[in-house]
C-alpha cells in the first residue's frame, strides 16, 4: 500500500475529524486536556493537508476552514513551518500528565507521542520530504505523480463550487510543481541528488504526461466526463469550463512541467548511479531514522538484514516441496517459479479485455473471502471495496498494487489499485495473495474497521497510519488466508503466497543492502531475482522504489513477524482459552498503533481473558 507521501505532522499521513468520542476511562483533567489536544492536532493536520481532508470527506469545521480549493504547501518554507508546528504539538502533549491517563487515553497519548517524535526526527533532515522520502521528485514521488490522479479520482465534482475549486486546484498544481523544482536545485547544492535512474524515470514520466494532446489529458478528460453530472451547471456553460481547464493546462501546468524537467536535467550531470542513501550527506544517520520511522522498532539494519536471509531460506524450502510434488525438480526454486509464470494458462492477454477479466477475477476472490470473515473477527468492516487499474499515465513508475481508504462520509468506497502496465507481471497464481493483502482481510479490512471504530478518538480512526502495523497486517492477512485453507486444492496459489512472502523477506535483505551495506542497484536486482524468480522488469521497478524510499520496504515483514510473535505468546499463555477472533479484534478495533503499543494492548487483552 502507499498513501499520501507528503507526511503531515506525524508518522500519520492522513486527516481526521474533530468530534472526539468520549475517549477513555480517566478521571481528572488530564483526560479532558488530551481530548482538546487531539482535537487541535487533528485540525492542524487537516489544515496542512487539504488533499487528505478531501479524500476523507470531512466538514470544513473539522478541517479548520475551507479546503476544497487548496493544495498542500510543497515549498521548503512550508516543510520548515510544519516541522515547527509538529515540535509545538509535541511540547503541548508533553505538558499533559501521562501518569493520570488510563485505558484508551493512555494508548492515544502514546500513539500521538510516537507519531510526533518520529516526524520530528525525520524532518531533522532538510532534504526532499525528510529522512523517509529524501528526494522531492523521482520516478515515484512528486506532485506530478499524486495530483492529476487526486483531481480525477478524489476531488468531488457535483456542484458549481466544486467545479470552480477544481480549476483553482489545477492552477495551484502548477505552483506546487515550481515549489518542488526550486527544492531540486537547493538540495543539489547540498549534495542531495537522486540516483541517475530515478531522475531519468521522472523525466520520462513528466515528458509523457506533457506530450498528451490537451483533450486527452486526464485532468481535462476528468472534467469532460464528470461535468454532465453537475446538474446546476447549464449545458451551455460546460464547454467554457472545459476550455478554462485547457487554458490552465496550456498556460500554467505544462510550462511548470517544462521547468521541472529542466530542473531535473540541470542536476542530472552531477547524479551518481549509487542507489542507496549511505553515501549521501548524513546518509547512515538518515537511514537509521527512516528505519525507526517505518518499523516503529529500534532494530538495526544488520538485524533486519539477517532476519531476511533466514526467512528466504525457510520459505524457499517450503516452495521447493510444492514444486517437487508437482514434478518440478530441476533448477533453483527461483528458476522453477519463473518457469510457471510463462505457462499458457497462467497469463491474461495483455489487452484491455485481458485486463478487464483480471479485475473481474480479483473481485470474485474478494467476495468469496469476505463471506468467511465472521470466522476470524467479531467486528466486521462495512465499507465497500473497489478494485481499479493504476492510471496508465503513472503506471510506469508506480508499485504493483496500493490501497486508498474510503471517504469517512461513505461517499467513496475503499479502493485497491493494481498496476496493469503488463499483465505478464501478474500470472494467475500470484493474484489471490495480492487481494488478501490489499483488500480483504488486508488493508481494506483493517483500515475500514479503524475508520468505523466510533469509540476511539477521530485522531486514531482517521489519522493513525503506522507502516509497520499496516503493512505487517497486510502480510499477516496473506498468511491468515492460507491458514483458513484457501489454497487447500490450489498448490499453485499456495506457491504464489509463499513467493509473496519470499519477496517481502527479500525486501529486508535488499533495502538494508542498498542503504546500509553499499550495494549497487544491480546487486540488489540480482539478489531479489535469485530469491523470488520474479521478472527483471518487475524487480527493477521495486529496487528503484526502495532506492528513493529508504526503509519503507522493511515495514512489511518486520510488522508481520511482530504480529506472529504476539499471537504465539498469547496462544502459549492462554492455551485453550485463546480465541483468535478476540486476538484479531484487539489488533484492529484499536486502529494502527506503533508495535510497542500493539504489544501492550495484546498483553492487556491476554490478562483480561485470564481474569475471566
Amino acid at each position: 500500500m502507499h498513501m499520501t507521501r507528503r507526511a503531515l505532522l506525524g508518522a500519520t499521513a492522513a486527516g481526521a475529524a474533530l468530534s472526539v468520542a468520549g475517549c477513555g476511562q480517566s478521571t481528572g483533567n488530564a483526560s479532558a486536556e488530551l481530548t482538546a489536544f487531539l482535537n487541535r492536532l487533528s485540525t492542524e493536520i487537516l489544515r496542512e493537508g487539504p488533499e487528505y481532508a478531501t479524500m476523507l470527506g470531512v466538514s470544513e469545521e473539522q478541517a479548520g476552514g475551507r479546503y476544497i480549493d487548496r493544495l498542500s504547501d510543497r515549498s521548503r518554507e512550508g516543510f520548515i513551518r510544519i516541522r515547527g508546528l509538529t515540535q509545538t504539538a509535541l511540547t503541548d502533549l508533553q505538558a499533559i500528565n501521562r501518569d493520570q491517563l488510563t485505558g484508551q487515553d493512555a494508548v492515544s497519548y502514546d500513539i500521538a507521542r510516537t507519531s510526533l517524535e518520529s516526524q520530528i526526527a525525520a524532518a531533522g533532515f532538510e532534504f526532499g520530504n525528510g529522512a523517509t522520502s529524501p528526494y522531492v521528485v523521482t520516478q515515484l514521488t512528486g506532485s506530478y505523480i499524486d495530483i492529476p490522479d487526486f483531481l480525477d479520482s478524489r476531488h468531488p465534482l457535483t456542484s458549481r463550487d466544486q467545479t470552480d475549486a477544481y480549476l483553482t486546484r489545477m492552477s495551484l498544481f502548477a505552483q506546487g510543481l515550481d515549489q518542488e523544482s526550486a527544492i531540486i536545485a537547493t538540495d543539489a547544492t547540498a549534495g542531495m541528488i537522486p540516483p541517475d535512474f530515478a531522475i531519468d524515470g521522472a523525466i520520462r514520466q513528466l515528458q509523457s504526461f506533457a506530450g498528451l494532446p490537451p483533450g486527452q489529458n486526464p485532468m481535462v478528460m476528468s472534467l469532460l466526463r464528470r461535468l454532465p453530472e453537475v446538474t446546476e451547471i447549464p449545458e451551455a456553460d460546460r464547454a467554457g469550463l472545459v476550455s478554462r481547464a485547457e487554458t490552465i493546462l496550456r498556460d500554467e501546468i505544462l510550462p511548470a512541467y517544462g521547468r521541472q524537467i529542466e530542473a531535473l536535467r540541470a542536476v542530472r550531470g552531477q547524479a551518481s548511479h549509487d542507489a542507496g542513501v549511505g553515501g549521501r550527506p548524513r546518509g547512515a544517520e538518515m537511514y537509521e531514522v527512516a528505519l525507526r520511522n517505518y518499523t516503529t522498532t529500534s532494530m538495526t539494519a544488520d538485524e533486519i538484514h539477517n532476519i531476511g536471509v533466514e526467512l528466504i531460506g525457510q520459505l524457499n524450502s517450503e516452495s521447493d516441496a510444492i514444486l517437487r510434488a508437482q514434478g518440478l525438480t530441476r533448477g533453483s526454486v527461483a528458476e522453477r517459479v519463473a518457469s510457471i509464470q510463462n505457462r499458457p494458462g497462467q497469463l491474461y492477454p495483455n489487452t484491455d479485455a485481458g485486463r478487464t477479466q483480471l479485475l473481474a477475477d480479483l473481485n470474485t476472490q474478494v467476495v468469496a473471502i469476505q463471506a468467511r470473515m465472521g470466522e476470524q473477527f467479531t467486528r466486521l468492516a462495512q465499507a465497500p471495496l473497489e478494485i481499479k487499474r493504476v492510471p496508465p499515465t503513472i503506471e510506469a513508475g508506480s508499485p504493483g498494487g496500493y490501497y486508498q481508504p474510503a471517504a469517512l462520509d461513505g461517499s467513496r468506497p475503499g479502493a485497491y489499485y493494481i498496476n496493469l502496465r503488463d499483465t505478464a507481471e501478474w500470472p494467475r497464481f500470484k493474484l489471490p495473495t495480492l487481494s488478501y493483502h490489499e483488500g480483504v482481510p488486508g488493508h481494506h479490512w483493517q483500515i475500514a474497521i479503524q475508520q468505523e471504530a466510533g469509540e476511539l478518538p477521530f485522531f486514531r480512526t482517521a489519522l493513525s497510519f503506522f507502516g509497520a502495523f499496516i503493512e505487517g497486517w497486510g502480510l499477516y492477512a496473506e498468511q491468515l488466508a492460507d491458514e483458513m485453507g484457501v489454497y487447500a486444492n490450489d498448490p499453485w496459489g499456495r506457491l504464489g503466497y509463499l513467493q509473496s512472502m519470499t519477496f517481502r523477506a527479500s525486501r529486508l535483505v535488499v533495502d538494508t543492502g542498498l542503504h546500509s551495506k553499499g550495494w549497487s542497484r544491480e546487486q540488489a536486482i540480482d539478489s531479489m531475482m535469485q530469491a523470488t524468480g520474479d521478472s527483471r522488469t518487475a524487480i527493477t521497478t521495486e529496487i528503484e522504489r526502495y532506492s528513493v524510499w529508504p526503509g519503507q520496504a522493511c515495514s512489511y515483514m518486520v510488522g508481520r513477524q511482530a504480529i506472529n510473535r504476539m499471537r504465539d505468546g498469547a496462544r502459549t499463555t492462554l492455551g485453550d482459552a485463546y480465541d483468535q477472533r478476540g486476538f484479531h479484534d484487539t489488533l484492529l478495533t484499536n486502529g494502527a498503533t506503533p508495535l510497542s503499543v500493539t504489544e501492550t494492548l495484546v498483553n492487556e487483552w491476554v490478562a483480561r481473558v485470564q481474569a475471566g
